[in-house]
């Protein structure tokens, strides 16, 4: 498994994709809205070779899920092998304890993972 990259929340997305290409060199490689409307996100690419996702929630995404965070850490993400390695790892997981938040499957992004909670409540996407 490799670390694939992290996701921060922010109010003000352009001010923060801004930041980040003006002062590290970030470059935005991808804009996508959730198809039910709950957050937009960048993901930014840096020289060497590591990704940042930058995601600002809308208030939709407030009113369903209650409070969340609006700066800061949202999820690390692990890219694997393979489908069938997302789906071992989710059910390893699940039967040890941990919380599932988003069972495996496709992603609007167009990619396959599920979303499990670390022992602190965390959240780690699983993907491929």
């Amino acid at each position: 498994m490799t670390l694939e990259h992290v996701a921060l929340w922010t109010p003000n997305i352009e001010r923060a994709r801004q930041f980040y290409g003006d002062y590290f060199g970030a470059v935005a490689t991808g804009w996508y809205r959730d198809p039910d409307q709950q957050f937009s996100a960048y993901f930014l690419s840096f020289a060497s070779g590591a990704q940042l996702e930058l995601i600002q929630p809308t208030k939709l995404l407030a009113a369903s899920r209650g409070p969340i965070p609006v700066v800061g850490y949202a999820h690390l993400a692990f890219a694997s092998d393979s489908v069938a390695t997302v789906q071992a790892l989710t059910e390893q997981l699940r039967r040890a304890g941990y919380p599932i938040i988003s069972k495996p499957g496709p992603t609007a992004e167009g990619s396959y993972q599920s979303v499990i909670a670390d022992p602190d409540g965390n959240y780690i996407k699983i993907t491929s």
